[in-house]
């Protein structure tokens, strides 16, 4: 069991921030998509407040991240985030799957693999910000 006095919140923080950013979401966005205020999210990112479990698990929904990336800053048995099974896709995968990423080539990416190889570094570039615009809107 971790002890709370061994939580670093505003290494936490720093994680939610930048993750937050990957996805090009601003502050405020990002708060409205979780129902929380800019002012809370804002202490959060300076590590300045512990958030609920609840509060935990719809940000690392959003932005599609393990609990354990976000609290402890590493992921357990170099696990990486996928959705859940029921959508088609393997939940995690080790170093070993990786290699073997031939039998994930499905007609679905096939197709989409097709597409983009069709679309220049300017629609690409678009498409990515459309992609990670998206993804925190999406239900699981």
């Amino acid at each position: 069991m971790v002890n709370n006095s061994s939580i670093d919140t505003r290494s936490i923080g720093r994680r939610l921030r930048n993750e937050r950013e990957k996805l090009g979401l601003s502050r405020e966005s990002f708060a409205e998509i979780l129902g929380l205020s800019s002012y809370y999210v804002g202490q959060l990112e300076r590590g300045e407040r512990q958030m609920s479990l609840l509060v935990t698990v719809k940000i690392c929904d959003c932005l599609r991240i393990s609990l354990d990336y976000l609290v402890m800053g590493k992921t357990n048995y170099n696990a990486i985030y996928a959705a859940p099974q029921d959508e088609g896709v393997i939940k995690h995968m080790t170093g070993e799957d990786l290699k073997d990423a031939d039998r994930y080539d499905t007609a679905e990416n096939s197709e989409i693999k097709m597409l983009f190889d069709k679309c220049s570094p300017k629609e690409l570039e678009l498409i990515n910000k459309l992609i990670k615009t998206i993804l925190p809107y999406l239900k699981r």
